[in-house]
This record gives structure tokens, sequence and C-alpha cells, in this order.
């Protein structure tokens, strides 16, 4: 049967942070018979058990389920294992820069992870928490401690060849997820990216969107030209994409991002990740309840693996964006493989339970482009961005079902409430929960940039001292606003535009044809 993607009028895409396939997935089906075999009898590259990694000692460190009974198991792993490009290329090959025709093994993130304690430790940083050894990178989460997301996996559909762009941090991921492209960007130190993105290709195209941070303005409102020209009603917190979920008035497209503090939702390493789940419950939920649900398609998924392990080496076939190259950062690299492995589900009523999604042979690899193909496919008067937008295959072809779904499995008996699925709670508090984050920082840093004229005329800003997750918080949210009123103040005084005033047409001219004199 040909595809149903015809049948979506909503795609729904939330991104989470910086957690690996394996890590969050890999256990998914390591119990079925026989092991690793979806209920739809497709193969499924999870995790064995046998999957190790050597400590810097050259002692063997094999995965482990990650469970009830482990020490803080939702602040696993326990310290920020690094994301980087570099940290990365040691995760991979063991060495950065990887040596020349080196293939990944992904054996080095025991070592990679041990570095990272020290450096934490050695700088007395709160984030790495007191006892926290370099084999904990190799715990892996019991299914039963993610019961939403293990659910939904095994409800509707998961990828288990969705790779990560490119092999570095969120910035980058995460600019390739809605432009195609980094332009050759490998670190988190842009704040604007000079590029189209995904947002403005569809309102060029008359094709409506949005984007919902979770309860503050979201990264994406000032990180392109087109979205920081765009409307401020494309823009809400989640109350907002509720509201339209329960009213059936989504767009085409809604983008939606996590809560970035300390305390947060994004699952980044060391957050509570049970408010992930949380998280993905309440964004289900709303789209399951609301009266479009029969016409979506929910994609979660994760920017990047932030230095988490996964045992699948990412291939290196991936299609330049362009010509830029990684030495933009001083780094030598041409965007020919793919990033790790990353958690991605797909969710509508027109998916069978218990799938696998991979692209079809000869295609190419999923990575976050294939949502962009997949939005250009299903609207086609989107235009492309970037050659790896072009080349990446779509989506569609997970959305097999003659009829939708009318079963939930976040309720699979419906007579007995007590047996429904809901998100778990930790109980643990967070360390430096009042501290402002790595991504809170950033964001802030490209607010203060915002042209907002002060008391004097002038746009001169200083940009106060933000002690605490909630300063910032309050920062990004006022200084965002006013620059908005500003915008709307402008474009209120300044004079429409005049349209060019056309040609008087000029009177046909006639000539007279002049006779030569007579000959004599």
């Amino acid at each position: 049967m040909p595809n149903q993607l015809a049948k979506i009028n909503s795609v729904v895409h939330l991104m989470l942070e910086n957690r690996s396939f394996d890590q969050m997935l890999g256990y998914l089906y390591i119990g079925a018979n026989p092991p690793n075999r979806s209920p739809a009898g497709q193969a499924y590259d999870g995790l064995t058990g046998d999957e190790f990694n050597l400590d810097s000692s050259g002692n063997k460190v094999t995965v482990f389920p990650i469970t009830a009974a482990t020490p803080h198991p939702y602040l696993m792993p326990g310290c920020d294992p690094r994301e980087g490009f570099e940290a990365t290329n040691l995760q991979l090959f063991g060495a950065d820069p990887p040596p020349a025709g080196a293939a990944a093994t992904n054996g080095g993130f025991v070592v990679n992870f041990e570095n990272a304690i020290a450096y934490d430790q050695g700088r007395h940083e709160p984030d790495a928490l007191p006892g926290t050894k370099p084999s904990d990178i190799m715990g892996m989460y019991d299914p039963s401690l993610l019961p939403v997301m293990s659910a939904l996996a095994r409800g509707f559909a998961v990828c288990d060849r969705w790779f990560s762009s490119v092999p570095t941090e969120t910035y980058p991921n995460r600019a390739f997820a809605l432009t195609g492209t980094s332009l050759g960007h490998l670190k988190d130190d842009f704040q604007l990216l000079h590029t189209p993105s995904i947002f403005g290709r569809m309102s060029d195209a008359g094709v409506d969107w949005a984007a919902y941070g979770y309860k503050g303005y979201p990264y994406v409102r000032t990180d392109y030209p087109d979205t920081k020209a765009a409307d401020k009603s494309k823009f809400g917190q989640f109350s907002d994409f509720a509201a339209r979920a329960a009213a059936g008035t989504l767009p085409p497209y809604t983008f939606l991002e996590p809560g970035w503090g300390p305390s947060g939702n994004s699952q980044h390493p060391v957050t509570d990740v049970s408010l992930g789940e949380k998280l993905i419950f309440d964004v289900y939920n709303a789209l399951r309840a609301g009266p479009g649900w029969n016409s979506t398609l929910l994609v979660i998924t994760y920017d990047e693996h932030g230095g988490n392990f996964d045992h699948v080496p990412p291939p290196a076939t991936a299609v330049a964006p362009d010509a830029f190259r990684g030495d933009v950062d001083r780094l030598n690299f041409d965007f020919s493989r793919f990033g790790v492995r990353v958690p991605a589900l797909l969710i509508s009523p027109w998916i069978r339970a218990g799938s696998v999604f991979r692209a079809a042979a000869g295609t190419g690899e999923i990575d976050h482009t294939s949502v962009l193909k997949t939005l250009q496919q299903r609207w086609p008067a989107i235009q492309p961005l970037w050659a790896r937008n072009v080349a990446a295959p779509g989506l569609g072809d997970v959305l097999t079902l003659a009829a939708p779904r009318t079963d939930d499995p976040l309720k699979p008996n419906p007579a007995d409430p007590s047996q429904n699925i809901t998100p778990p709670s930790s109980g643990v508090t967070v360390p430096n929960a009042n501290r402002p984050s790595k991504l809170q920082l950033g964001q802030v840093a490209r607010v203060a940039n915002l042209p907002i004229p002060n008391e004097f005329g002038t746009y001169d800003h200083d940009k106060p001292l933000l002690k605490t997750s909630n300063e910032a918080s309050e920062y990004i949210r006022d200084r965002t606003a006013a620059w908005e009123d500003h915008t709307a103040r402008r474009r209120r005084l300044l004079p429409p535009p005049v349209p060019p005033t056309p040609p008087t047409p000029r009177p046909p001219t006639t000539t007279t044809r002049r006779r030569s004199p007579a000959r004599g």
C-alpha cells in the first residue's frame, strides 16, 4: 500500500537533549524471543549485553542495565560526558584527530568519561555527582525506568538507524534539524546562523508553522534571520501548544523545545530524566486527546548523543550540505560522517504497532534532515534547503495502515485504569539546580545582542550578572519581549512602503520621412 503521508495535516517535532540510542532504547527488545526482534517480527539493532569498552588501564567495562536499584538512576551517568567534536572523536576512534583512514569502533567512551569526571572534580564542578565512576557511562536504561518512552516505542515505531546530523554538540545539530546545515560550524559558539530555515521556507510557500518553548521563548525565536523576522504569534509556550492541540488548530509543522534549566525536562546530563518522561507523556496525550489526532505525525528525537555510549559506528556516507568545512571553527572536517545514533520515535494512528523503521535500501541514512524532507514531500511547495536535505530519505513510509488505529498503547486495558502507563517520579534533587545551565547562558548571549534602545536612545547594553536559573529565564523573557515590542512599534511608525511609480506612457512618435531632393 502507498504510504499515508497525504493523510497527515500536522507534523509535531519534539527534540530533546543529549542521549544516545543505546542508553535510552538499547534494552527495549532484549527480552524478546528471539532477542532484539519487535512484535511485528522486525530485526532491531539493540544491545546484547556483551558490548564493552576498555578503560585507561585496559580493563573491560561491559554495558549494564540502569534499574531502580542503581544509585540516582534518573541522574545517570552522574556527570556531563562531553559532546563536542574533539570529545566525540575520542569516543568513536579513541583519538582526536582520528588516524587517517581509521574506522570508528565506538571504543573510547569510558576513557573520555574518565577525563570528563577528572576535569569536573578538579574544578569542583557541582554537576559531577560524588561517587561517579568512568564505568557509569556504560549504564543503559532498563525499559521499566522509561515506561512512557518504552510503551510508545513498542506501540508505534522506533527508528534504530536515526543518526544525529554531525558528530558534535547541540547547536550545530539543531541547526541541521531546522536548516539542513550549520554553515561549517562544529561548536556551540555561534549566535545567528545566516541561512534560511524550514520556517522561512514554509512561510514562502504559504504553509503555516509554530515553535514553542516550555515555559519561555523557544531558542529558535532568535536563531535565524527568518525566525527573527517572523511575527511573534508564531511562538509561544507549551500551554499554548496544548491549547491549540485541544482546539484542533495546530499548523502543518510544530517544533517543540523542552525547558533548558538545570531543573528542566530536556534530559541533558545531569538533569532529571524522569521529567523528560513526563514531557513526552504530556505531548502525546495533548495530541491523542485532540480532534486532529487522526491526521497527526509526532516525531520525538534527540539532537545528539551527549557523550553517552552507543555501539553502532556512525556511517561515513553523509552528503556534505554545502562547501563550508569544519575549519570555520579551526577543525578539519568535511561533514561526510554522521553523528552518533540517537533515540527516535514515530507516533501516529497510521503506524503499525511494534514497527522498527529504517530508510529503504539505497536511499541513504535517516538523520535530522529527514524531517525537513518529510515536510517537503507532504507539502511540495516547500523548497529544499541544502544538499543534505535534498539527499535525505523521508519518513512517510512508516505510515502503512489502511485506516487509523483507535487503541492507545499507554492504556493497555481501557477497562482497568490502574494499568495505565504513567511517567515516573524520581524524587531527586538535581545538582546545582539554581545555577544557569550552559544552554540558558547561550540563549542569554543571543538575546543580549538584540537591538533594543535604552533610555538614552542608543543600543548600548550591559548584560547583567545572572546568578540563578530563574534570573536567566526572566532576563530572556523580558529582553525578548522588549525587542518584540520595539520591533512592533517601529513597524507601526514607519510609513508604508511607497510602490514604485509606473513610468508615464510616452505618446507614439511619428516619423516623417523627408523626400530626397530631385536630381537635376
